[in-house]
């Protein structure tokens, strides 16, 4: 009887406590070339359950999608998951484009707006792009991201492939995507960079 009421608790406990984390992103999330259930995003549920941190992975990116096709897209999703936490990761499309820097800081100024009104936490990847672009637009670009998190008050989390994109071996030859042998080692920084969010009581 004791084992019984133990494995209802157990049970009673996870589900109570589980979150929903979306990612709102791009082909770096969606698993580019490759099977969905490759991607890093699949991954991490099984992760996060290791650190006692049961989360449902709702992955909703989309190979291309810029900033602006995100915040398109982001009403329907949150009414339809209502989410915990949003993880956005968008912008390097904007970037590869040679989108300005304030349509980028714009869209993601409403995005992070939108989620933060139906009670969600946002969290706010880095987005890097090639230094071809010039010094100019690349620091413009990258310091949208900082300046946001600090103006919304809201976590700004390192650009996931920070250790990914210095070895050609983890990188697709178009040099811009991991491969499937790094969704992996995404997953796992990711579910450190997570963890201080996905608490219940941390989540606001």
């Amino acid at each position: 009887m004791i084992r019984i009421l133990s494995l209802i608790m157990l049970l009673f406990s996870s589900t109570a406590f589980s979150q929903t984390l979306l990612v709102l992103g791009d082909s770096l999330s969606a698993g580019y070339q490759m099977p969905a259930d490759k991607s890093w995003p699949t991954l991490l549920p099984e992760i996060l359950a290791q650190q006692s941190q049961p989360t449902t992975v709702i992955n909703a990116s989309i190979s291309g999608d810029t900033s602006g096709n995100g915040l398109a897209r982001l009403p329907q999703l949150l009414t339809q998951y209502k989410p915990d936490v949003v993880l956005i990761e968008l912008g390097a499309n904007d970037g590869l484009r040679g989108f300005a820097p304030k349509i980028l800081r714009n869209n993601l100024s409403q995005i992070i707006t939108l989620i933060k009104k139906v009670g969600s936490q946002p969290l706010l990847m880095q987005i890097e792009i090639p230094p071809n672009y010039g010094k100019r637009y690349t620091e413009l670009f990258s310091n949208t991201y900082p300046n946001l998190s600090q103006s919304f008050n809201v976590p700004l989390l390192p650009f996931f492939l920070i250790d990914i994109i210095v070895k050609p071996q983890l990188m697709m030859k178009d040099g811009l995507h991991p491969t499937a042998e790094a969704q992996p080692l995404i997953a796992q920084f990711m579910a450190q960079q997570l963890k201080p969010y996905l608490n219940k009581e941390s989540v606001q």
